[in-house]
């Protein structure tokens, strides 16, 4: 019995204590967030989802997401969930874009997000949304700087920077002479986690032979969102500031590294200088063919987006995911602990090229050997 110590008139009392009641079992009916309490799929972080968000970050930094990533991991969650409905955006080099994507896709009922961010930090906005609503999200390729981030799926990015970084201290005296030993260092964006990892990499690899004198860095700089018009212009000042005398380039990507091509034959100087590469493009490869690059990193994206199906599935199916991470975790910016899948990279260059990129129909003879000789390398 509820007593009425109010003073009130009973029956206002009484239709207080109603209005109430009705408020707490509303205010129940939504989560921590300030959200409506989405289907069971969402409560449950994701067991059961059918509706999965896949993000992208743009179309220019490497023709790779929408040739290779975005239809690769369509087949693999498609496998992996049965009757699954994947709703598919790109954010086209923009994070504002990016994070009202997510939001949208949060708003219809997507119930796990597979996000390779435009800016790993700016991503941490879609972590905080999606916790709100109980969503896994799966920072894919690029690791998004939130603790509160549910799983990352990826290729190891320091191994990816320590072979670009081992292949130039493998084969760098092929390139110098007495007094010219320049190296210019063209990185990713900083803005992007996986720039930073290949960074580390290749100082991992290069700096005991820049400390020791073999080499000297002349030129470094990152490249805002990877842009390759920025990356021709890093090259054409580097070129100007040491008029010309470059024996190295370590180039971050393939995009980035056809447009350092590009300043170095407006200077004479293509095929006469070692420049790496990274993604392993059927471009990258047509490079290297030509003598125009000496190397480049192959990821399996096949690999990559399959480990994204196998963890989705995990998931779904509310299995665990001990069987994919294997207990990797990797770090993040503010104390987080990111259970991981990391692949391998794989470097490759003209003496591997049949043997990775043709061998696993990641490229087509076709592609690669425009202009090339025939029997070139063995691939042509």
């Amino acid at each position: 019995m509820i007593k009425n110590l109010s003073g009130l008139p009973p029956r206002t009392f009484y239709a207080l204590i109603g209005f109430f009641v009705i408020s707490a079992l509303l205010l129940a009916g939504c989560d921590s967030g300030g959200k409506t309490a989405g289907s069971s799929s969402n409560a449950n972080n994701g067991e059961g989802c059918t509706q999965v968000g896949v993000l992208l970050p743009d179309t220019t930094s490497s023709i790779r997401w929408e040739t290779e990533d975005h239809p690769l991991l369509v087949k693999a969650i498609t496998a992996a969930i049965p009757n699954v409905h994947i709703d598919y955006t790109n954010a086209q080099g923009n994070s504002d874009s990016q994070l009202a994507q997510a939001e949208t896709d949060l708003a219809k009922g997507d119930c796990i997000l597979v996000v390779a961010a435009h800016d790993s930090v700016a991503a941490s906005a879609i972590v905080t949304q999606a916790k709100a609503y109980h969503v896994p999200v799966i920072a894919y390729d690029r690791l998004i700087q939130s603790k509160d981030t549910s799983y990352y799926v990826s290729f190891d990015g320091v191994a990816v920077g320590d072979l670009q970084g081992q292949y130039i201290a493998e084969h760098y005296q092929q390139y110098v002479s007495a007094g010219n030993i320049n190296t210019v260092v063209i990185s990713g964006s900083q803005t992007d986690s996986n720039g930073l990892l290949f960074s580390q990499g290749l100082h991992k690899a290069l700096d005991p032979l820049f400390a020791n004198g073999s080499l000297k860095s002349a030129y470094e700089s990152f490249t805002p969102d990877w842009n390759n018009a920025s990356a021709q212009t890093e090259m054409e000042v580097a070129l100007n500031d040491l008029h010309n005398n470059v024996q190295i380039a370590y180039v971050a990507n393939d995009g980035m590294a056809d447009a350092a091509i590009t300043a170095l034959k407006a200077a004479h100087l293509n095929g006469k200088v070692l420049v790496t590469g990274q993604d392993a493009t059927a471009q990258g490869i047509n490079h290297i063919l030509a003598g125009d690059q000496s190397m480049t990193v192959y990821k399996p994206i096949e690999k990559e987006a399959q480990s994204v199906g196998s963890l989705v599935q995990a998931i779904y199916s509310g299995s665990g995911v001990n069987a994919q991470t294997k207990g990797v975790t990797t770090p993040t910016a503010d104390g987080g602990d990111i259970p991981s899948v990391l692949d391998k990279p794989i470097a490759v260059d003209k003496t591997n090229i049949a043997s990775t990129v043709i061998a696993d129909h990641f490229v087509t003879k076709n592609e690669v050997c425009n202009g090339i000789p025939a029997g070139t390398d063995g691939v042509c």
